[in-house]
């Protein structure tokens, strides 16, 4: 180092001196076997130095998408419809429920008119006979008929008689 009365002179560089190779020395590269990322260069100058190779990484391929299988499109496609369906069905409902309402009661007005009329109706006509008979005297008339025919396309003889 220079004495502080001295002016310092110019920097001296003292690492990336480029040089020349002589024709002859070819390089070669030497690697060990022990460590598969240190590799041992010989220099232009004859040296061999020896340090850890820096091998770029393959990249990772992103993950490719594979196909989107067909329920997964049919579930896409129908998801919206089948919301829109049932979000129309509860308006519907909505507008129609008092008439709906109304509709009830009409179906158990008519249930109850076809259970009564299942019990009055027998009941009604046996009253009606009844009276009929009983004013006629109390009896009723009575057809037999006796009919008799020889063979399956025989003619056919009968009696009619009136009691």
């Amino acid at each position: 180092m220079p004495s502080p009365e001295q002016h310092p002179g110019p920097p001296v560089v003292h690492y990336p001196v480029p040089l020349h190779p002589a024709a002859n020395a070819p390089l070669a590269t030497v690697t060990p076997t022990a460590l598969p990322a240190v590799t041992s260069v010989q220099l232009p100058d004859g040296r061999i130095v020896t340090g850890y190779t820096l091998t770029p990484a393959p990249p990772v391929p992103a993950g490719t998408p594979g196909a989107v299988p067909a329920w997964a499109k049919t579930t896409a496609l129908l998801a919206p419809t089948v919301g829109g369906g049932i979000t129309a069905a509860g308006i519907g409902l909505s507008y129609a429920a008092p008439g709906l309402i109304a509709m009830s009661y009409v179906l158990w007005s008519a249930a109850a008119l076809v259970a009564a009329a299942v019990i009055a109706v027998p009941v009604l006509l046996r009253t009606a006979r009844r009276a009929t008979s009983s004013n006629r005297g109390g009896g009723s008339t009575h057809i037999t008929q006796n009919i008799t025919a020889t063979g399956l396309f025989g003619r056919a003889n009968g009696t009619i008689n009136h009691h």
